[in-house]
This record gives C-alpha cells, structure tokens and sequence, in this order.
C-alpha cells in the first residue's frame, strides 16, 4: 500500500550509475521509479505513463533536458520537474526555473535533500493545478483571484494576490526573495525595497485575521506559517 506521500516518478540521467543509485534510493523511499537515459525516451515514458514528479538531468545525448521542460509547458497537471544537474553557475539556475522548472539542485547533492525537494514540488504541483488554496481559515480563489477569510473577502491588489499565493504555495518553507520578485513582477526591473514594501501592505490586511502569519526571514526572504499554526493563531 502506497504512503500518502509515495509518488510516480521519472529520472532522466544519462550516467548509469547515477540513474541506479536516484532508483534504488528514491524506491526505498516509497515511490515509483522509473528511468529515461535520453531526452526522447524520458519523452515517450512521459506520452505513455503518468507521473507526479521529473528528475531532469540536463546534458543529455541528443536533445538536452529543457526540451523536456518545454514539452511539459505550462499544461495542467504535468509533474513536477526537479532538474538535478552539474550545471551549477547563477545563469544556469535562473534559466532552468525561468524555463519551467519547479526546483533546480546542482550536483554534487545530499540525497536527503533531493527527496524531500522533489516531494514537495509535487505537492506544489498539485496545490497549482486546483482552483482554490486553503490554508488555516483563508481561501484563495486561484481563478478569480480572490481571497476570502471565513467566508468574507479580504481585497488584494493584483500584487498582493501573486505575493500571497506564492508563499502559500511553499507554505511553512522560506520562499526567497528572488523566487517571490520573479512570481510577481516576472522580468521587470524592482527593487528590493517594493517587495518589502508590498510584504508590509499584505501583512496589514492579514493581521487583523491572523497576526504574524508572515515571517521575515533576514537575508534570505519571507516565509508563511504551516497549517498547524495557522490552525493556532487565525480567528477561527
């Protein structure tokens, strides 16, 4: 019987060994593993099969991993997509998530690390393909772009909404601040200073429901509090 947190997952790797050692440590860990040693059979596994979760090597022969993050796209549904790479300079890692990856971990890697990252992308994953995020007493309309907080509406600025929902997507994890400024402003040029400002305006709307559900994080970003303790500190 599969656990709660048991996943379908695919690793493209070409190294053989590596590709090995992601199956047996992922399967120990209770999910499904399947492996893809090129971009064009991790391709037709993902045509035949469903999976909640893609480990993604990038320097594949023939074609390279990002085509397969192009061929997810943005549809509904599709995994998660860890890229787990050697590729491990700044421009590289901002590439692999503008691209469309949910997480990018450079190698050499704590095993650890890539479990619990890869569970909790597919949860990510999982949470954005639904039309509403609840979280202690809010729920946030993800397709009319709505918060409401024991059924009243709380309004938002279009800011404040992508602000809110993506720390509520990593809910209990400290989003960082570059993560949160792509999620909101995509490309353009902002300061640092506008996201503190627009954390400020946010919290001003949410204290009155749930004091301090918005944490500062100092020099790393913001985090929101996990369910438990929203569950402790919201007004019911």
């Amino acid at each position: 019987m599969e656990s709660p947190q048991s996943l379908r997952i695919l690793v493209v790797e070409d190294d053989p060994r590596m590709a090995e050692f992601l199956r047996v440590g992922l399967s120990e860990k209770g999910h499904a593993v399947q492996t893809a040693r090129s971009a064009e059979e991790g391709r037709r596994l993902l045509e035949e099969h469903l999976f909640q979760a893609v480990v993604l090597d990038i320097g594949l022969p023939g074609k390279s991993g990002y085509s397969i993050v192009e061929y997810l796209g943005g549809r509904p549904g599709r995994p998660a997509i860890v890229m787990l790479t050697a590729l491990n300079q700044e421009h590289h890692v901002v590439y692999g998530l503008d691209a469309g990856a949910d997480d990018y971990l450079t190698k050499p890697f704590s095993f650890s690390e890539l479990a619990a990252r890869i569970v909790s992308a597919a949860r990510r994953a999982r949470t954005a393909a639904a039309d509403n995020l609840a979280f202690g007493p809010f729920q946030l309309d993800l397709v009319q772009r709505r918060l409401f907080c024991n059924r009243a509406e709380i309004h938002l600025s279009p800011s404040e909404y992508m602000l809110l929902r993506a720390l509520a997507l990593d809910r209990g994890e400290v989003v960082p601040r570059r993560k949160l400024m792509q999620a909101i402003w995509d490309a353009a040029p902002v300061s640092h200073g506008a996201l503190d400002t627009l954390v400020n305006t946010l919290r001003e709307k949410l204290n009155p429901q749930c004091p301090g559900m918005i944490s500062t994080i100092r020099a790393r970003g913001y985090t929101l509090l996990e369910e438990e303790e929203l569950r402790e500190r919201c007004a019911p």
